[in-house]
Order: C-alpha cells, then sequence, then structure tokens
C-alpha cells in the first residue's frame, strides 16, 4: 500500500560529503514521522535522525552538526545531507516512515530498501 524508495548512497571519501534521498508513494493519507537509520556490520540498526509530524527534528549524537535531515511535504519525500564523513558512518541507511494508510486509523512503520554509503580514505 506503501512504497518507500530511497537514492544516493554509494562511496565517499573521509571528509567528504552525501545525500540520501527517500520517496513515499502510495495510499497514503497522513504521515506521522520520518527517520533515517542505519545498520553497520554486527551492529544493530540505530536511529540517525527523525521528523516528527510536529516538525521536530533529532540527531543521534554522533551526527550533530554534520548531517542535516530535511523533508519535502509535497513530494512526501526526505533527505538526509551527510557531511564531514568518518569511518564509523559507513553502513546501510534506511529511511523509515510512520503513515496512516487511506481508510485506516493507527500509523503502521514502512522501511526503504537501504542504500549503502561506504567511507575511505
Amino acid at each position: 500500500q506503501v512504497q518507500l524508495v530511497e537514492s544516493g548512497g554509494g562511496l565517499v571519501q573521509a571528509g567528504g560529503s552525501l545525500r540520501l534521498s527517500c520517496a513515499a508513494s502510495g495510499n497514503i493519507f497522513s504521515i506521522n514521522a520520518m527517520g533515517w537509520y542505519r545498520q553497520a556490520p554486527g551492529k544493530q540498526r540505530e536511529l540517525v535522525a527523525v521528523i516528527t509530524s510536529g516538525c521536530s527534528t533529532k540527531y543521534a549524537d554522533s551526527v550533530k552538526g554534520r548531517f542535516t535531515f530535511s523533508r519535502n511535504n509535497a513530494k512526501n519525500a526526505v533527505s538526509l545531507q551527510m557531511n564531514s564523513m568518518k569511518h564509523e558512518n559507513a553502513a546501510v541507511y534506511y529511511c523509515q516512515y510512520k503513515v496512516v494508510v487511506i481508510n485506516t486509523v493507527f500509523a503502521r512503520t514502512y522501511w526503504g530498501q537501504g542504500n549503502q554509503v561506504s567511507v575511505f580514505s
């Protein structure tokens, strides 16, 4: 009913920048929250940044000041601008939306397909 498609990602040099994007389509009534998560090999998936329906943005401490999360409500899209990349930022990045589908009441969680971000020296 709802599809999230990510783009961007790839290989970036340490200290460089990369931008991820995510767009949702389908039977969307409302979006309660949008977020970016990442999962590095051997580690649990962790929150990178989240925007709530009240437009409050929260970042993981490790990315504050370097990553910027923005949203385009008209396109149901979000992006994550990642600057001053570090080796420890390498992971698979996922977008996540909490969506209320048309003719339903409660929000459900949807995930993008994931995009690999690799950082080289």
